[in-house]
């Protein structure tokens, strides 16, 4: 599947601004870790890219419905990490791909989420303070802690160096992402 052809997929059942930029924000993280840990950097974008596009259009059938069609693509390693991005699921984590989606998803977000309360978005956000409101529970409260967490963990990463990097990604593309 090309980059065109998903993106094309994905806006054929997500219209929200805010989603399609949440999943921009993880397509560029995960492209970048791709290229850090040596992989094939296509598919580690893909699911990025598409880790939530039924979220809007399927809510209740999230994420069953972008992983079907990805399976009919023979898309199977994207869609797999696709329906492993939420322990709650408890879908086996096989590879990389799934443990990076999952500790990028959410953390991303939350990053983005820090970034809009402050007056320079993303300039000088530095890893301390997104650490600070990871503990404020009424911060993004919609944010699962736990998921951050777990996703760090089985991604094998520090938690510092792991916001540095997210941080460092976001700001590269500060202009396309208005952050």
């Amino acid at each position: 599947m090309t980059r065109p052809e998903a993106y094309a997929l994905l806006t054929s059942m997500t219209k929200s601004e805010s989603l399609l930029r949440h999943m921009r924000t993880v397509e560029l993280v995960m492209e970048a870790y791709a290229v850090k840990f040596g992989q094939n950097k296509e598919p580690w974008a893909l699911a990025g890219l598409l880790h939530d596009a039924d979220y809007e259009a399927y809510p209740e059938k999230h994420p069953h419905i972008i992983v079907e069609k990805l399976n009919t693509l023979g898309e199977h390693e994207v869609a797999h990490a696709i329906s492993a991005h939420y322990t709650h699921w408890n879908v086996p984590y096989e590879t990389l791909l799934d443990k990076a989606l999952l500790a990028c998803d959410e953390l991303t977000g939350f990053i983005v989420a820090c970034c809009q309360v402050r007056p320079d978005g993303i300039a000088s956000l530095e890893t301390k303070s997104v650490i600070k409101k990871l503990k404020d529970k009424g911060f993004a409260a919609k944010v699962d802690r736990n998921e951050v967490y777990k996703g760090i963990e089985l991604l094998g990463v520090d938690l510092n160096e792991h916001i540095g990097f997210i941080i460092e990604i976001l700001r590269k593309n500060k202009a396309e992402l208005s952050i």
